[in-house]
């Protein structure tokens, strides 16, 4: 892609100089245990909040708020529990520029260094060898939300004009399902945030380890629970085994018909609401570098279901899958206990696609299910219900905003993105798309192999500071487009 590119060097050189105060900044950041589900933990979680109050009054923000969405609902143990408060802020008030909404997380996952942490996760590790910084929220989402903020200290010492007027806001429950948010979003999406004509989310990662991606697409999640009863008590396989009606048997009965062992789902009507695919859209998997053997690296083993990169990415990404996650209720224990189960809970999920309507989806999977149970002529106890669904998301990767990502990226890195989909989901992107109406992109910084919700979470050196870069070139770049 040719275009005109922007004089972005004395940019980039500061993000260069002040790389140990990024880099201490992230440090201050990790050494807060914002774990949002841990709830003798949530001082630290509003700690954190303050924290990043703190940055943003030092760096020029105005109208600055921590804005309280009361008391969590159950399940807790705490009744009295409140919700940590949502950060917003704003950085420039220009009429005659555009507004950017810059969305991110401060809250993070449970770490124990007994968990199999190699270090201490609240405690920063920079390995100088291998110029990689460890430490729960590393990645996932401290680094990227401090990078929106280097950004602005390096234009405040380079004396530059910021391109755009910026509005942040940081929450602090989404690794515990964003309580409040959308709420708060929808509240102000007429008033906080009026202006916004674009939202950027940093809160995803590369594909691979070494080519940056542009995100333009989410799968959704439906999850579903299959219950099934029949004695009053757990039995003894000895005395009622035969004699009655086994609600675990019907449950697998159940279950072993909603996807084969290929990965197509067996429900009739799913395949007929799948969007069609492009030629356009096809050719953007092209370039994609991706490999079965990043494939059974990712999983540790040799167990693919597809043998080519097209086929993978697209499975993962633009069709839609079933999964069966787990049995509740029956025995799960080391040994051999010969119990009957008196009561069973299947659970599985959909990951949905563009254009399958959950309402519709829902109604398919009753019945599918329903008629699969009616079959067995069980005398238990049958339901089948949907514990919770998010939609999914696709943008234009042809927009504005996405043409100036990826020239940003080429400035930074030397090379085009990959344009990307996920098999995951963040529901507050379509969320901000909804109630603001306006488009959203996701820009990474972070590899592929960050481990954002497992041991030893890290950032790469290179992938923080010259994600600053990023996210700053971007900036320029939409602003004039």
């Amino acid at each position: 892609m040719s275009y005109e590119k922007l004089p972005l060097e004395p940019l980039f050189a500061k993000i260069d100089e002040l790389k140990p105060q990024f880099i201490s900044r992230l440090e201050k950041a990790i050494a807060i245990p914002s774990v949002s589900s841990d709830e003798s933990l949530r001082p630290k979680v509003v700690e954190m909040a303050h924290f990043l109050v703190k940055e943003l009054t030092s760096l020029g923000f105005e109208d600055i708020q921590l804005r309280e969405l009361g008391i969590q609902p159950p399940p807790v143990i705490n009744k009295s529990l409140h919700l940590p408060p949502i950060v917003l802020g704003r950085y420039g008030n220009d009429s005659s520029k555009k507004t950017v909404l810059v969305y991110g997380h401060y809250d993070v996952q449970p770490a124990l260094l007994e968990d199999g942490w190699n270090t201490e996760p609240f405690k920063m590790h920079h390995d100088e060898v291998k110029d990689i910084l460890y430490g729960r929220g590393s990645t996932d989402d401290k680094g990227p939300v401090l990078g929106w903020l280097n950004v602005i200290q390096a234009h405040r010492e380079l004396g530059w004009e910021f391109p755009v007027n910026l509005v942040v806001c940081f929450e602090g429950m989404e690794e515990s399902g964003s309580l409040g948010l959308d709420a708060l979003v929808a509240q102000e999406a007429k008033q906080y945030f009026k202006n916004v004509e674009q939202v950027t989310i940093s809160d995803n990662y590369w594909l691979g380890t070494t080519k940056p991606v542009l995100t333009y697409g989410l799968r959704g999640c439906n999850y579903y629970q299959i219950i099934v009863e029949g004695p009053g008590a757990d039995l003894h396989s000895g005395i009622f085994g035969g004699i009655i009606a086994e609600p675990m048997t019907d449950l697998v009965k159940v279950l072993s018909t909603l996807v084969d062992s290929s990965g197509a789902i067996q429900i009739p009507g799913i395949k007929e609401m799948i969007a069609p695919l492009t030629e356009k859209e096809d050719k953007l998997y092209d370039d994609i570098e991706f490999s079965v053997e990043e494939l059974n690296a990712a999983a540790g083993s040799e167990t693919a279901l597809h043998d080519n990169k097209k086929d993978i990415l697209k499975h993962r990404w633009r069709y839609p899958s079933l999964s069966i996650h787990g049995i509740e209720g029956a025995f799960s224990g080391a040994g051999a206990k010969t119990v009957i189960p008196a009561k069973v809970i299947g659970k599985f999920s959909i990951r949905t696609v563009p254009n399958i309507e959950s309402a519709k989806l829902d109604q398919l999977v009753y019945k599918f299910i329903n008629d699969q149970f009616k079959s067995l002529n069980s005398p238990n106890k049958f339901k089948v219900e949907l514990i919770h669904d998010g939609a999914y998301w696709v943008s234009d990767p042809f927009n504005s905003s996405f043409q100036a990502a990826s020239k940003a990226t080429q400035d930074v890195w030397n090379v085009v993105p990959d344009f990307t989909r996920e098999g995951g989901s963040i529901p507050i992107t379509l969320t901000f798309e909804q109630e603001l109406g306006v488009d959203v992109l996701l820009l990474p910084m972070g590899r592929g192999d960050d481990g954002a919700h497992s041991i030893n979470e890290k950032l790469d050196v290179s992938n923080y500071i010259n994600g600053c870069k990023t996210l700053g070139g971007y900036l320029h770049y939409y602003g004039k487009s």
